[in-house]
């Protein structure tokens, strides 16, 4: 019983501030690797320099859905980044 009434607030607090961090708007047209991966939750590193290739290979991004295209890269997580997605011109 008392583990429970520690734990929960620690959970909650722990989600609270992960949602913070993930809501970092971000251009997928203009943004370099480091900066995709720090600001789209479930983006590392590599699937970031896949966004980029992909963005060399084909032009701009239409639109957020555009990025299924990309290797890695699903609806589940374009939907959990959609507030911190941006799409505008290069």
């Amino acid at each position: 019983m008392k583990m429970t009434r520690f734990v929960a607030p620690l959970v909650f607090g722990l989600a609270c501030s992960l949602a913070a961090v993930a809501a970092t708007p971000v251009n997928i047209n203009t943004a370099d690797a480091p900066t995709l991966a720090k600001s789209l939750d479930g983006v590392g590193m590599s699937k970031a320099k896949a966004i980029v290739a992909w963005r060399k290979a084909h032009g701009p991004f239409k639109n957020a859905s555009q990025l299924a295209q990309v290797k890695g890269i699903g609806q589940r997580t374009i939907e959990h980044n959609k507030d911190a997605i941006r799409v505008s011109g290069k």
